[in-house]
Order: structure tokens, then C-alpha cells, then sequence
């Protein structure tokens, strides 16, 4: 399994990087010292698990996991006790307390292990029909039906539905993974389109409530398989 290491003290990270790689099962990706730069990272190469501390220069584990664009498994490493109850909150796979043994790390990763089998085990699941959102302090719910297309601006997308538009931090790359693929698709590096939404298409752009949209040379074929053609 794929992970990160986002903590600002050194000798804590190289204590837990020594027990990923004596585990035999967890390959350390990177290190960071700060959420900014860990969430930067993670919402271009998504991992498997985050060895997560809490308090941080600028902002909190906490913060990150408000603000990252997927959700991978998460334990969380932290001196402070009184976090357990966040921990709970945010579903983590465990809590180790600074300083931790060997014996207790191996004990959350037997415990990501089940999880995992579980996951894989588990029946598939209808695609949702809805997303949450975190935008102006809140999380908001968007029905897929609404959402009429999401476009990039640099670190943050927009998402735009027929009566307002929202912006979050994310990424194209990372909501493409993420939102129902049987209704939307990437039709440029900055657009993600609801199919069911587009008006017409003219020479290499779409139109959907007037808005033209472009459709990149690497996305038009796929576009016009999607589309009912007759």
C-alpha cells in the first residue's frame, strides 16, 4: 500500500517511515511538514493511506482531510488525546498516541488490512446520485441532475448548475475519478460535462444553456460515442 507522512516534527516522521518499511507492506511515498504542501501533493497523486498528525504549522490534519479532493484511509499520529473524539468524527482507521511502539503500529495497520478485504469484498454499489461539496465554510449537497458542467480555475473548480455556481477547492484531475462516470465526462483538461445537459455540438465545441464549452482533439471521439447518434 501506497502513503504519506504529513508531520512537522523529523524524528517522529523517521520513526514512522522505519515502521512502514520494517512492516513489509506500506511503501512511504513522501513527507511533508505542512498541509499546504501535503494537499498540493495528494490532490495529484492520489495514495492509499495517510499517517496523519494533527497539529501543524498554518493549519490541522483536520484541515487536510476538509479539504482533499478523495478519501483515502487515514491513521492519525498525534501526542494529544483529547483528538480521539475528531478521529471518531472523521472515520479514521486508528489513533496511535505519540510515542507509539512498534507492536501498537502494527496493530492499525492489521486493522487497515481487515478494512481493506472488506472493501474488496463488499458488493458494488449503485452509483450516487448526489455530492457533497465544501464551499463558503459548509458542506453542500448538489444533485448530479443539477450540475450542468464543472470548469477549472487553477487550484479551485467551479461547479455550475442552472441556478448558481459554486466554487471549491479541487482539481479536474481528482474529480474525474470521483463523480458518477455513467453521467459526466472530462471533455477538455478544464471542463467535466453532464452529458445529459449538452444543447448541441459545433465543430469542437459544445454548448450547454448557451455556455460554449471545448472539446479537446483527445476527448472528441469518446465525446461522440457517449452521445445517442442517430
Amino acid at each position: 500500500m501506497r502513503c504519506v507522512i504529513v508531520e512537522d516534527l523529523q524524528v517522529a516522521a523517521d520513526y514512522t517511515r522505519r515502521c512502514c518499511e520494517k512492516s513489509g507492506v506500506l511503501e512511504v511515498e513522501a513527507h511533508f511538514t505542512n498541509v499546504a504542501d501535503a494537499l498540493q501533493y495528494l490532490n495529484l497523486h492520489p495514495i492509499d493511506i495517510i499517517f496523519l498528525d494533527v497539529e501543524m504549522p498554518g493549519a490541522t490534519g483536520f484541515d487536510l482531510l476538509d479539504q482533499l479532493a478523495y478519501k483515502p484511509e487515514v491513521i492519525l499520529t498525534t501526542s494529544k488525546p483529547e483528538y480521539a473524539y475528531n478521529a471518531f468524527e472523521y472515520h479514521v482507521v486508528d489513533f496511535l498516541k505519540k510515542p507509539f511502539t512498534y507492536q501498537r503500529f502494527t496493530e492499525a495497520i492489521q486493522k487497515l488490512s481487515i478494512k481493506k478485504v472488506e472493501k474488496e469484498e463488499s458488493p458494488s454499489t449503485t452509483p450516487s446520485t448526489h455530492i457533497f461539496i465544501k464551499t463558503d465554510g459548509k458542506l453542500v449537497r448538489l444533485n448530479n441532475e443539477d450540475i450542468l458542467y464543472i470548469e477549472s480555475m487553477g487550484d479551485y473548480v467551479k461547479f455550475v448548475t442552472a441556478e448558481k455556481k459554486y466554487v471549491t477547492h479541487n482539481t479536474i484531475k481528482a474529480l474525474e475519478e470521483k463523480v458518477n462516470k455513467d453521467q459526466f465526462m472530462k471533455v477538455h483538461r478544464s471542463y467535466i460535462v453532464n452529458l445529459s445537459k449538452i444543447d448541441d455540438i459545433r465543430e469542437n465545441d459544445l454548448f450547454i444553456k448557451g455556455v460554449e464549452i471545448p472539446i479537446s482533439k483527445a476527448h472528441r471521439s469518446e465525446v461522440m460515442k457517449r452521445l445517442h447518434i442517430i
